[in-house]
């Protein structure tokens, strides 16, 4: 008798499981609900990004499915990143967007639950093609200029930040470092729309931004009479046109190793909204959600509503984002340890 029901319960597995190997990825998505973490805060710029992405994703997968965001800020994306290796279903059916800061904290050794090669890289939307990160500053700081932030001893620039680890927090302390900027970061700001409140209410004298970031919820910054300014460019290997005359950070560089330190810093920034997926999904689903990406960003509506909202808009595939975070290997390693020690230097 026992043998009769484990006979019959083993058929019911293999019956189960030869049904969803044949299940298709259009069968999968038609029955399911996309859902898009965005390790943020609702009204920031990546936040942006995640509910553009989620009004056009889901006419490009098979199966058509809802797409939906859910916020889920912390620790500078990790608690996004430690639910996708750690609970998010391997199916397909969730996606995240983090911080581009983390590849390069995995570089540097941080103890991470996950392993950063091994997550599904499903694309970015920004490659910085015509993104910086920039200095933004009052035209009321005391310190006019980038030569006023290099005097010895000098009265430092008041700059905000989220958490170490958060691109806020760790560009002014890499500029400090490397280029001898005086900047004091107050850490613990929860999100982007706070540092944007601190600094117009003059509670700090500047913040690190992206451009796309600033055109989408703070355009008023870029207009020639506009009390908040730009100063400086980082994660930009040539000056934006845009901003033709704010010095790029590599040209501030005093020697070959500071160039050299700027540049390996800057490898996590060539992906700017950079989204991931659980490791081991099915080939045919991932190969779908990549696909799906790609084909959103070329999207006719998709575009025009990224420009109202003044969106950097050029993508880049999972397998090229894995070939920057690849290039970490080839860094010396000497460099790689002394970017460590600059950035626990905020902790």
């Amino acid at each position: 008798m026992e043998l009769r029901v484990l006979a019959a319960t083993l058929g019911v597995w293999v019956c189960c499981a030869g049904t969803l190997q044949a299940q298709s990825v259009e069968e999968f998505y038609s029955k399911q609900t996309v859902t898009i973490i965005a390790a943020f805060n609702a009204g920031g710029g990546n936040d942006i990004y995640c509910r553009l992405l989620a009004h056009h994703l889901g006419k490009y997968i098979p199966g058509k499915p809802t797409v939906v965001v859910q916020n889920m800020p912390g620790a500078a994306s990790i608690r996004a990143a430690n639910y996708i290796w750690q609970v998010a279903p391997r199916d397909g059916s969730v996606i995240a967007n983090i911080q581009r800061t983390v590849p390069l904290h995995a570089a540097l050794g941080k103890d991470f639950a996950f392993d950063i090669r091994r997550f599904t890289w499903v694309g970015s939307s920004s490659s910085f093609t015509d993104d910086a990160y920039v200095l933004f500053v009052r035209t009321d700081a005391d310190l006019k200029t980038l030569d006023d932030l290099r005097k010895p001893r000098g009265k430092p620039l008041i700059i905000s930040g989220t958490a170490p680890g958060s691109t806020s927090a760790d560009v002014p302390q890499l500029l400090r470092e490397i280029l001898g900027l005086n900047f004091k970061v107050i850490h613990g700001y929860a999100d982007s729309p706070a540092e944007i409140i601190a600094l117009e209410r003059k509670e700090v004298d500047g913040r690190i931004a992206t451009l796309s970031s600033v055109r989408a919820a703070t355009p008023a910054w870029l207009k020639p009479d506009s009390n908040i300014r730009p100063m400086l460019q980082y994660a930009r290997e040539t000056r934006l046109p845009e901003l033709a005359s704010i010095p790029t950070a590599r040209e501030l560089a005093r020697n070959d190793e500071e160039r050299q330190l700027l540049e390996i810093s800057e490898l996590s920034y060539k992906f700017g909204r950079p989204f991931i997926a659980p490791p081991d999904l099915p080939r045919e689903r991932a190969k779908a959600l990549q696909d799906a990406f790609l084909a959103a960003h070329k999207d006719p509506d998709f575009l025009a509503e990224a420009e109202k909202l003044q969106l950097d808009i050029s993508p880049a595939g999972g397998d090229e984002i894995f070939t920057y975070i690849k290039r970490f290997d080839g860094a010396p390693p000497e460099l790689l340890a002394k970017i460590k020690k600059i950035l626990e230097m905020q902790r």
